[in-house]
């Protein structure tokens, strides 16, 4: 269906392709991941035709259709909702729009006259006019659209808003291979999970970047990673993708040092004798070997951990907050009815529950935003409260550079920490210069994190944190929050986040707030959810889970669900220990072996190097004999090794 072979890509100095190929075939489910800059959005421009490839080619199959969904904005003119997701062509539009004139008793005054005639019902039928329109408006509705939203015009929305618009549009125009650019960043849950229920029985190929690892997981058939100016394919999903890059890695590694050895070895032979008459022909051929080898690159080091410490808080007393029977309301819609809510020193806790359960609307009477109708919020002894939501962009001061703005805090801090910090965050060199301005959403609520980490309060609210980043953002906020001597509570439909996160999972439906005194893995076990994703939108409880003791809805900072919390990370912390003192024996038992064999392979080297070695009659066949033995021993044990310490370093991690 799609070709692209030997791909080149620079501006200037800067590299983005080299020789870079990809095939898509009809059915395919393509994840494209790779870090920020590297080339993901100009390869989507270069297949579209956007941008001009410097050297390769690029093969269509004919009369293949294209859909793209950019990431950040797409236009939009006079049309309503539903005329944009309906909108296959120019002509379609316009025999709508004269049809719907016709219905609102002939103003035909407002048509050119050229336009009354009488078969543009056979017309708007021949294009599919009413199964395309059904179809545009049952897709809208799964994107969340309510009815009274289709005839307004899409200007009058959101920026997400008309992104889900636009999505709509592609998916009833069903193109046979879809080009999806983090397609998930304005979605609700709900609305993701449809979405994602929906495309994997889309009948054309997608090829679509997002950081959302379980959209990933679900989605996709393989992964294509931009590395070292290459596209590198994977099959299976992300989790696999990164369990095969990982035993890659440790592979070439393992060349890399045998090759370096070896270097090493004939380098040490030239060093010696090149000044030698007898010797010098042979230490010549040494060198000329090594300018033959084909040379391994050293695998590149990603930095999995960051070396600083974040500031932290000042510590708050054990309680830092408590609900006392709150009463809310939405006019008539209730959404609690005298509910209580306790969160203590230390604890990590994730809200869950379905869409418009009162998930952010409770986040927010923490914060203080908003006041409840009744009931008390009480802050803690040196309790100080952080919200983050995504309008904290509003905030930052637009005349700023970015460095200026992340100065801007009660904390002293140093130029080089603020920078390392903006890197984490992907603000590197000249970036860092930029007018706050001039960011893009995603970059505002980038700024807008590194801000709230260098002066973090004790007690932090976030709503969505996660959305607009990608997974080195991602990774970077939950090592920082991870360092977080404070108190947490949070919304996130990221599992991987809630997983690096969560102690404790407060369910919240109907009104009504269900404990959970563990972190997700506990609360999926308890509920007996069907998946982690569909767990976070759970209308009710699955397998009569509120029936249970560790379900009833009860005080967080009770005695009993203390109990239990340190019951459990003590039962973990024992599993984990047995499992990590199992695999390092493993692996200190064959780096023992293959020391050995590397030190005696080393000798034998130096013995076979030395002239009276072959004065001893049968030694030398000997000597070869033993060092064949050896490498093949070394063959056999260092790919088990490999295995092995990697799942070590899985465990650590």
């Amino acid at each position: 269906m799609l070709t692209l072979s030997g791909i080149c890509k620079s501006y200037g100095d800067r590299v983005l392709f080299a020789d870079a190929t990809l095939q898509a075939n009809r059915g395919d489910r393509i994840g494209l991941v790779g870090p920020n800059g590297a080339g993901k959005s100009t390869l989507f421009s270069i297949i579209l035709g956007e941008e001009v490839a410097d050297e390769g080619k690029i093969t269509l199959e004919r009369g293949v259709r294209m859909g793209y969904l950019p990431q950040e904005s797409a236009p939009v003119g006079d049309e309503t909702v539903i005329e944009l997701a309906a909108s296959v062509s120019p002509e379609f539009t316009r025999l709508r729009r004269i049809l719907k004139a016709w219905d609102a008793d002939h103003p035909v005054e407002a048509l050119h006259p050229e336009e009354v005639h009488d078969d543009v019902h056979d017309r708007f039928n021949e294009l599919g006019g009413y199964r395309l329109e059904a179809k545009a408006r049952q897709i809208l509705a799964g994107l969340s659209f309510r009815d009274s939203d289709m005839d307004r015009p899409a200007r009058e929305m959101s920026g997400g808003w008309v992104m889900r618009a636009h999505l709509a549009r592609l998916l009833t125009l069903e193109p046979d291979l879809l080009l999806l650019d983090e397609p998930t960043n304005h979605l609700d849950l709900e609305a993701l999970l449809w979405l994602q229920g929906y495309l994997k029985s889309y009948p054309g190929a997608i090829v679509l970047i997002s950081h959302d690892r379980e959209f990933l997981n679900e989605l996709v058939g393989s992964i294509v990673e931009i590395r070292q100016s290459k596209l590198m394919r994977y099959r299976g999903n992300y989790d696999e993708y990164l369990d095969q890059r990982e035993a890659a890695e440790q592979q070439m590694l393992a060349a890399f040092k045998h090759q370096e050895r070896e270097i090493a070895r004939l380098m040490d032979f030239v060093n010696r004798f090149r000044a030698k008459n007898t010797k010098a022909s042979q230490a010549q051929s040494k060198l000329k070997q090594i300018e033959r080898m084909d040379r391994i690159e050293a695998p590149e080091e990603e930095n999995r951990k960051l070396d600083f410490q974040f500031p932290q808080p000042q510590r708050s007393g054990l309680k830092v907050i408590s609900l006392e029977q709150i009463h809310h309301a939405y006019g008539e819609n209730v959404v609690y009815r005298g509910i209580d809510f306790e969160a203590q020193r230390g604890q990590r806790i994730v809200l869950v529950g379905p869409n418009g359960a009162g998930k952010s609307t409770l986040l927010k009477i923490l914060a203080g935003v908003l006041t409840p109708a009744s009931g008390e919020r009480l802050l803690g002894h040196n309790a100080k409260a952080g919200y983050y939501s995504q309008y904290r962009v509003d905030m930052l001061n637009p005349d700023h550079t970015v460095l200026e703005e992340a100065f801007d805090t009660p904390q002293r801090l140093t130029e080089q920490f603020v920078r390392t910090l903006l890197g984490c965050f992907l603000f590197r060199g000249d970036d860092v210069f930029k007018k706050v301005s001039v960011l893009s959403g995603g970059e505002k609520s980038r700024l807008a994190l590194v801000k709230l980490l260098l002066d973090p309060p004790n007690l932090l609210l976030m709503d969505e944190p996660t959305t607009h980043l990608d997974m080195t953002s991602i990774d970077a906020l939950a090592f920082a929050l991870d360092q977080f001597q404070g108190t947490l509570v949070f919304i996130s439909h990221d599992v991987y986040f809630i997983r690096a996160l969560a102690n404790h999972v407060v369910h919240v439906n109907a009104g009504k707030l269900t404990h959970y005194p563990g972190g997700y893995q506990y609360y999926l076990d308890k509920t007996k959810a069907l998946s982690e994703r569909a767990a976070l939108t759970a209308g009710g409880l699955v397998g009569n889970a509120a029936s249970k003791p560790e379900a009833r809805p009860s005080a967080p900072g009770s005695a009993a669900s203390r109990k239990d919390q340190k019951r459990l990370e003590a039962e973990e912390r024992q599993a984990k220990s047995r499992e990590r003192k199992s695999r390092q024996a493993v692996v200190e038992k064959l780096e023992t072996e293959i020391l050995h064999l590397e030190t005696r392979q080393a000798e034998i080297v130096a013995e076979l190097e030395n002239a009276a070695t072959y004065e001893k009659p049968g030694l030398p066949a000997q000597l070869n004999r033993e060092l064949v033995d050896i490498q093949h021993r070394l063959a056999e044990i260092t790919p088990k090794w490999e295995q092995a310490a990697t799942r070590l370093a899985e465990l650590d991690a």
